[in-house]
């Protein structure tokens, strides 16, 4: 049985999806770019104040879920330009311990919506 995972503390979709998706424990958030849920416009001051937005939202759908980044398993990656990875990566670190961290590919695409610089979706478990 899947539970449909919605929370006005993160953006609205803009399409056919949700927030995240809930089922046998197991969450799969869709991937969030840096939208401010209170303005509705993108953040995209630079790449560090854009990432946090983006950490923000999904934090924000894993507690709806009752979750924290602690029971993320996996995340995905999506960076406009490869030479922000390590702005993107300190601020995305800032979030995870270490020595919990989750599993992770970051790969470098063409375009993503909106014109963004970063988009990141996670797995958790509870």
């Amino acid at each position: 049985m899947k539970k449909i995972i919605t929370t006005s503390k993160a953006p609205a979709p803009i399409g056919p999806y949700n927030q995240a998706v809930l089922t046998n424990n197991m969450l799969f958030t869709s991937g969030q770019i840096a939208f401010d849920p209170e303005t509705g416009k993108l953040v995209l001051d630079n790449i560090n104040v854009e990432t946090k937005q983006v950490m923000e939202n999904l934090k924000a759908v894993l507690t709806e879920a009752e979750m924290t980044f602690e029971n993320v398993v996996k995340t995905s990656i999506f960076i406009a330009d490869m030479n922000d990875f390590g702005a993107i990566n300190e601020v995305y670190g800032s979030y995870f311990n270490n020595e919990t961290a989750p599993a992770r590919e970051t790969v470098q695409v063409a375009c993503l919506p909106k014109n963004v610089n970063v988009e990141i979706s996670m797995i958790a478990v509870k």
